[in-house]
């Protein structure tokens, strides 16, 4: 249904709440964060995420109407995963944080060592 109601902002500009349980579908972190990718649309979505204390419905208004029709699609970010802070977390029983201060602190040998040491074979 978010899928349903981005559509609806950006192309076919059609009010989709009609009642409580189409409100209720609506959920405006998503719709902004799709939003936020756009040079065009990310001010409209900042504007709503000050205003996130708003209905659903006059926040998916705002946006239907302040917003020119385009088609706007684009694929997420993720977080990559890095390989070498894998490998300390895995050695060290180290967490995601404490891996990655103490890459800097490890030398390219220190790291090929510690390669060496979890490679568990089979194919990459």
């Amino acid at each position: 249904m978010t899928f349903e109601f981005l559509n609806a902002i950006n192309y076919t500009k059609e009010n989709l709440i009609t009642d409580d349980i189409t409100e209720k579908a609506y959920n405006s972190f998503i719709i902004n964060r799709s939003l936020s990718y756009f040079p065009d649309s990310v001010l409209a979505a900042n504007e709503m995420n000050f205003n996130h204390h708003l209905d659903n419905k006059l926040q998916s208004d705002f946006l239907i109407n302040i917003l020119r029709k385009r088609k706007r699609f684009s694929k997420w970010n993720r977080k990559s995963r890095d390989g070498d802070v894998e490998v300390i977390k895995e050695c060290y029983g180290y967490s995601d944080i404490k891996a990655r201060q103490i890459i800097d602190l490890l030398s390219p040998e220190q790291l090929q060592e510690l390669h060496k040491k979890v490679n568990k074979g089979g194919r990459k």
